[in-house]
């Protein structure tokens, strides 16, 4: 099945990978249940900056698609063929159709990941993916519900490459307060992104 091509204006595209959306008064709807982080507290007054989303770009959408969103159960809530300027976003070429995949986890605002493949035409292969990090890598931090079950699904998804199974660890606790307790496993992602699949434990 062809999927439409809509006509989006340069400045919605860069609003849309900048996660620049403002609901109305300035601030984000609140999460019911959100988690909290031991020992942090909710700011008295807002900080300026919240981080949005990360945007991956990918070799292949649906194997990406696979893992983010049939493993980890992030959930869709934008898929569109756009049109790139090839200057904003430093990639690709003037006019490049891509595919842009927005997935969002529990909370509406915040914690996004975002997947894009250039279409026509694709970006050049860059050869294997990373096996270690290095300056300017990064590593995508996340909290799931059965860390052991989700990490055993991974390891069907074509392309991961893991450096550790599933394992508990346990951290300092925060100024003073009782240790924390994670499971989690390590891989990288088809396409080099490497991620913590954790687990927070009470």
């Amino acid at each position: 099945m062809t999927r439409a091509v809509p006509l989006v204006p340069l400045a919605t595209l860069l609003a849309l990978l900048a996660g620049a959306c403002v609901h109305a008064g300035g601030a984000a709807p609140p999460a019911p249940g959100r988690p909290a982080a031991a020992g942090v507290e909710v700011p008295a007054e807002r900080v300026p900056t919240d981080i949005r989303r990360l945007t991956i770009l990918v070799r292949d959408m649906e194997a990406s698609l696979r893992l983010y969103r049939d493993v980890m159960g992030l959930r869709v809530n934008y898929d569109a063929e756009l049109t790139t300027s090839g200057v904003a976003l430093p990639a690709g070429v003037p006019g490049n159709r891509v595919r842009l995949v927005l997935l969002n986890g529990n909370d509406p605002w915040i914690g996004w990941i975002g997947l894009m493949q250039y279409l026509d035409p694709p970006l050049p292969d860059p050869g294997p993916p990373p096996t270690r990090l290095g300056i300017g890598g990064h590593v995508l931090v996340t909290n799931t519900d059965d860390a052991v079950k989700r990490c055993a699904m991974a390891r069907d998804v074509p392309g991961v490459r893991f450096t550790a199974e599933a394992r508990l660890q346990t951290y300092p606790g925060r100024g003073g307060g009782p240790p924390i307790r994670v499971m989690g496993c390590n891989f990288f992602d088809p396409d080099g992104t490497f991620i913590e699949l954790n687990q927070i434990l009470d």
